[in-house]
């Protein structure tokens, strides 16, 4: 896989990998989902907990802890975004999967822990599924998560009203050609 020179300023991007998230990781990421930090970006406990699980039960779905030199530090899943009804804007087409992340521990906040993290997911999407691009929702009001998205190639399409959330930004990236 060829070196992400949006990764450079991480000092060591080898310390993060993802591995499968279980039903043994359920408490972790309810625990995380309650932050008062998370909940601001992912909408009441509730209602983040109702789409892990979806995502959890979908076989549709990659699922992944964000770890840390062997620590469990966040949790991010892609989806196919279909799964999530019809309630999508009209520029996601059919075969689009959607990421989702956020990082629990507060001290790996910040350091590009979550840019690697969503990178690595990124990436095993494509190599994995026949995915046509993923995509990304994020308030309007998340301008740290929005450039993020940014440095790893995704492109602004919208500002979508997420029912739920509200204004967001629809950003995609299309899967790279060969």
């Amino acid at each position: 896989m060829p070196y992400d020179k949006s990764l450079r300023k991480m000092t060591d991007a080898s310390r993060i990998s993802l591995r499968p998230a279980t039903d043994r990781d359920w408490s972790q990421i309810r625990r995380w989902l309650s932050l008062p930090e998370i909940e601001r970006w992912w909408g009441p406990s509730a209602a983040a907990e109702a789409e892990v699980i979806t995502a959890l039960g979908s076989a549709h779905a990659l699922t992944r802890m964000i770890v840390v030199d062997g620590q469990d530090v966040g949790y991010c899943h892609a989806v196919d975004a279909q799964i999530w009804g019809s309630e999508l804007p009209a520029g996601l087409v059919a075969g689009t999967w959607d990421l989702d992340i956020f990082i629990g521990e507060a001290s790996q906040r910040g350091g590009g822990v979550g840019l690697a993290a969503l990178t690595l997911l990124r990436d095993e999407v494509f190599a994995t599924t026949l995915a046509v691009a993923v995509s990304v929702f994020t308030s309007i009001e998340n301008e740290r998560a929005v450039r993020a998205f940014e440095k790893i190639g995704f492109k602004w399409q919208q500002i979508w009203d997420d029912p739920a959330m509200g204004p967001t930004w629809f950003m995609l990236y299309e899967r790279p050609r060969r």
